[in-house]
């Protein structure tokens, strides 16, 4: 694999996970978490590890739609 290759790929995983971050963040997953005193920090990091896994699993999509051409 070139540099050039492994360049666009870190993009496209910081692109995705930008935009999978934006996307959900528009959710409001502090009502799901029980009461509790640091229910926004609990949110905010599960809004950050679903943006993760999420992110990924569009960028893999992504590469693995791009390489069959």
């Amino acid at each position: 694999m070139t540099n050039i290759q492994i360049i666009t790929r870190l993009l496209l995983y910081f692109a995705s996970f930008g935009f999978s971050f934006y996307c959900l963040s528009g959710l409001d997953l502090s009502r799901l978490m029980l009461n509790s005193p640091e229910r926004n920090t609990k949110a905010t990091l599960l809004l950050v590890f679903m943006s993760l896994a999420l992110g990924f699993l569009v960028a893999q999509f992504i590469i693995a739609i791009t390489s069959l051409y």
